[in-house]
């Protein structure tokens, strides 16, 4: 009694009681995200034109299209790939077209081949400000039918590949203090995808890496001056379903397909303003939130291989496709799945 009892000092209180008002917590203001600058100093993102580009995976597919297209904006590239006749070829288009542009043949998954196009950028240009992560393989069939030897391939293309291009590119960025990392995943990659199972956990790694790095930078204190952003396609018409092992007897198929000008756009907006994670579409943002809010509604029918009408079943011999030797042709942007599929509807009907 007599002590007051809203005060730690232990004082006498008066003859009226009297309340010590909380000290009010600070406010948070909301501020709008500011465009971002076009030059390259502080902790601004690089803008396209002049900005040097390491682009892992760029003979064909999205990996190719996406350095048609920062060539086009003014963008020097470094551009690695294990189809050297390919890249060579690639690089005098692009360079008739005004384009600064080199070639380093390599494999993603050697240490050796990743550490060796950083330093030909370093060397080359000076330094790197964005660095695209755009290979990937997969095997298609039954996971227990699918070789393990093909299946450890996958993984070291797709995750252990994509980690060197991820470790030495964020190495670089942290020696010059800015930099952006972009990296290929898949949308849903965390739902069940059958007949690519190994594919399918692989991009989900992906996805966890980025989140996990860029955790890491914001602990450093790095993540307004580094990015890492995860693009998140659905299933594209590229090459990439040709050069898959296959041990499915079936020319692979699904039913809907993006066309793979979606995904470089995205990529293209990506290395102008880097979000931690991009789905490609606004479909895919909704595929991705079904599978969120219903785990169970995407375990229908597969997306690959749909089985075909019977007159147009084929029996094809297992293939490891590209996963050991560097493919042959096709060497564009675009697969032909989409209409091989229409033409074998067209068929059946």
């Amino acid at each position: 009694p007599g002590v007051c009892r809203f005060h730690p000092c232990g004082c006498t209180p008066p003859a009226k009681e009297v309340r010590h008002a909380p000290t009010p917590r600070p406010t948070r203001r909301k501020t709008r995200r500011a465009v971002r600058s076009v030059d390259m100093t502080g902790d601004t993102v690089p803008r396209i034109d002049g900005s040097v580009i390491v682009i892992c995976g760029a003979s064909s597919g999205i990996g190719r299209g996406a350095a048609v297209e920062l060539a086009r904006r003014g963008a020097r590239l470094v551009l690695l790939a294990r189809r050297q006749d390919v890249l060579v070829d690639l690089v005098i288009k692009l360079r008739e077209a005004g384009g600064e542009v080199i070639a380093v043949p390599g494999d993603i998954s050697l240490e050796s081949d990743v550490a060796a196009v950083a330093q030909a950028a370093v060397e080359e240009f000076g330094r790197i400000d964005i660095w695209i992560n755009a290979v990937g393989v997969g095997a298609l069939g039954l996971f227990w039918q699918v070789p393990a030897a093909d299946q450890a391939r996958v993984i070291d293309v797709n995750l252990r590949g994509l980690m060197f291009g991820a470790h030495f590119a964020l190495s670089q960025f942290v020696s010059q203090g800015r930099g952006t990392l972009i990296n290929l995943g898949l949308v849903n990659c965390d739902t069940a995808l059958a007949y690519q199972t190994t594919h399918a956990a692989t991009k989900a790694a992906v996805l966890g890496l980025g989140r996990s790095l860029n955790e890491e930078l914001r602990l450093c204190g790095l993540e307004r001056s580094i990015r890492v952003a995860t693009i998140l396609p659905g299933s594209v018409d590229t090459a990439w379903w040709t050069h898959a092992a296959n041990y499915t007897g079936l020319a692979p198929r699904t039913a809907a397909m993006d066309d793979p000008a979606l995904v470089v756009d995205a990529v293209v907006e990506a290395c102008r303003d880097p979000q931690a994670e991009i789905a490609v579409r606004p479909s895919a943002r909704v595929a991705d939130w079904l599978g969120q809010v219903f785990p169970g509604l995407e375990k229908g029918p597969p997306p690959c291989p749909a089985q075909p009408d019977g007159r147009l079943r084929l029996t094809l011999p297992g293939t490891p496709g590209s996963l050991y030797l560097p493919p042959g042709a096709p060497r564009a942007v675009a697969g032909d799945t989409r209409a091989r599929t229409r033409s074998e509807a067209g068929r059946r009907s």
